[in-house]
Order: C-alpha cells, then sequence, then structure tokens
C-alpha cells in the first residue's frame, strides 16, 4: 500500500482554498480581489461587437481601450505621458460596474444617480483588497473620474474613441436603435478633443460620414 504520510487516525488538515500554506492574510484578500472582479465578465455594455454577434462585456472594453493607448499614446494632448499610468487606468476604470452595472451614456434618468451608485461600489470593491492596494486603485480611479491630468485625459479620450469606433463601423446600429442625434454624439466625444485633438479631428470625419450616410440623425 502507498504510504500517503499520515496514519489513519490522525485528523484531516483543513486547507482554506483562499490561504495558501505560509502566506498571509494580505494574499487571502488579494484572492478574494482577483475572483470578485470575475465579475466584470458578466456586465454587458450598449456596444456591439464588430461582427454583430452580441453586445460587448465591460472586461472586452477595458482591454480594448488599454490596447488602444498603446496604440495611439503619441497622439496625447501634451506631448509624452506616463502610458503606465493610463493603462492602470483603464484596466480598472469599470470595476464598479459589478455593483453599480453599465449606465447607457445617453439614458439621461439613468445617469441621474450614476455617480453616487459607483462612488459605493468604488468603496466596496477596492475595499476588498489591502489597505495599500486598495488606496492605490481607489486613486487611480478616483483620478480618472477627475480626469484632470494629461493621463486621465488621454485614459478618458481612448474609453469614448473605442465606442464611437464600434458605433460607426456596425453603421450605426446602437445609435438608430436608440433615435442618437449628432449633437448628442458631439457633447459625449469632446473628451478625445481634450486628450487627443488629432483624434478629434478623425471622428468629426466619421460622425459627419455617419450622418451622410444615416446612421447617426442630424
Amino acid at each position: 500500500m502507498r504510504d500517503t504520510g499520515r496514519k489513519a487516525s490522525e485528523p484531516k488538515i483543513q486547507v482554506d482554498p483562499m490561504l495558501a500554506p505560509g502566506q498571509s492574510e494580505r494574499f487571502k484578500r488579494q484572492v478574494e480581489f482577483l475572483l470578485e472582479i470575475d465579475k466584470l465578465k458578466h456586465t454587458l455594455r450598449q456596444t456591439i461587437l464588430l461582427n454583430r454577434s452580441r453586445r460587448e462585456n465591460s472586461v472586452e472594453h477595458s482591454w480594448h481601450i488599454a490596447l488602444s493607448a498603446m496604440i495611439f499614446s503619441e497622439y496625447a494632448n501634451g506631448g509624452r505621458i506616463d502610458l503606465s499610468r493610463v493603462m492602470r487606468m483603464l484596466l480598472i476604470h469599470d470595476l464598479v460596474e459589478i455593483d453599480a452595472g453599465d449606465t447607457y451614456c445617453y439614458d439621461e434618468q439613468g445617469r441621474l444617480d450614476q455617480g453616487e451608485r459607483e462612488q459605493q461600489a468604488a468603496e466596496r470593491i477596492f475595499g476588498l483588497l489591502p489597505a495599500d492596494q486598495a488606496a492605490d486603485f481607489r486613486g487611480l480611479w478616483d483620478e480618472f473620474e477627475a480626469h484632470g491630468t494629461p493621463e486621465a485625459r488621454f485614459a478618458h479620450a481612448m474609453d469614448r474613441f473605442q465606442a464611437f469606433l464600434h458605433n460607426y463601423f456596425t453603421d450605426g446600429q446602437v445609435w438608430r436603435q436608440h433615435g442618437i442625434r449628432r449633437g448628442q454624439v458631439v457633447d459625449r466625444m469632446q473628451p478625445v478633443d481634450d486628450g487627443a485633438s488629432v483624434l478629434w479631428e478623425y471622428v468629426r470625419t466619421l460622425m459627419d460620414d455617419a450622418v451622410g450616410k444615416g446612421f447617426l440623425g442630424p
């Protein structure tokens, strides 16, 4: 018989799956946070995939805009930016949607309490982490929301730019579904001008084309 290293009379050791042997409470909290944020994969956005097969989820959105920042960083207003900081903001900026859900950007009623819902979500979700990491993540989220730094303004530009491209290159399917007009899109896309003016000119060109093709209301 194979020796298991434990006598039959010995009690079975209870293993905490959240706490590896030799690890700390800090490690446990980090694992719990990692498992919690998996829920973002189930948060659906209004934006549809380019093949129009389904709506994208918030994780896909965050991944896509983080890559967008890598690709378009040369167009950031003001010259050089801390790209690593931008990408960190973009990867965590929508974690609050685990609790708050995705509020459609043109849903005026839903936007009334969006800020309050997302602040409460930030407190709970980032609070799962050890204190130093919770403060770091929350600081990045607050910086993104305030968009007062060049990095935050560029991050906002990427956030809006990615969704706009999906709307345009799906022939405005979601715009048409909700009866969205050009003026609404201009207001929504203003952060692109604030963070990457070169891309704003491209956006304006596509908006005019979308109106001409009937993808977007005049």
